[in-house]
């Protein structure tokens, strides 16, 4: 649980690289043991600070199982290159995966909707200052938790090398191989069908290169 037991030399430790993965990303996995059962749940996450905030309806189950005190564990993962050997037993991906384990805490009253602005500044940075605030419904209906960023708390592991050399493959030395890279890209925003003839807010326009 605090170790890496497979290839524990593609740990890393630094919290700067920690935090460069989380802040990449926005979707991991909430996984917890209520009753005997797994659950796993995919959801929209924002680091802040030394906490990550996870918000959702109140009627979630998983959520309201964390929330009771259920222990739990936030999965991220980015998958950064194809790692294309000279055979397919050596082909791999280059990637970086994190777990953040501990109790999650529900936020309070008081807390719930500057943790909703701040989730929604890390999605889309100056969005909140051009929509109106949530309705005391809205916030109502929303569970907000956090899950603090202990410093036993995390484990990073980064898969980041060239594929096995044709001798260490027993291969063919003129088999090509090398890295596909992958990224991912936000493209020109697309109106609603209401929305069309209204100007792209700054927010908008700022998250497109």
């Amino acid at each position: 649980m605090d170790r890496l037991q497979r290839f524990p030399e593609q740990g890393v430790t630094e919290r700067a690289a920690l935090d460069g993965l989380l802040d990449s990303q926005w979707v991991g996995v909430l996984s917890c043991v209520a009753d005997g059962r797994p659950l796993a749940v995919p959801m929209l996450y924002a680091r802040d600070g030394d906490r990550i905030l996870l918000h959702g309806s109140t009627g979630a189950g998983a959520l309201r199982r964390v929330a009771a005190g259920a222990p739990a564990v936030l999965t991220v993962f980015a998958l950064d290159a194809l790692v294309v050997a000279p055979t397919t037993f050596e082909s791999s991906v280059n990637y970086r995966s994190a777990t953040v384990r501990g109790p999650l805490e529900t936020l309070s009253d008081e807390e719930r909707a500057a943790s909703l602005d701040a989730f929604s500044e890390v999605l889309v940075p100056g969005r909140t200052a051009e929509v109106r605030p949530p309705s005391r419904k809205e916030l109502a209906a929303t569970l907000a938790l956090s899950l603090p960023i202990r410093p036993d708390g995390w484990l990073l592991k980064v898969a980041d090398d060239w594929p096995a050399t044709p001798e260490e493959a027993d291969a063919d030395p003129d088999v090509w191989s090398g890295l596909v890279p992958v990224r991912t890209v936000l493209e020109d925003p697309v109106p609603a069908p209401w929305a069309t003839g209204l100007p792209v807010p700054p927010s908008v326009r700022r998250l497109s290169p």
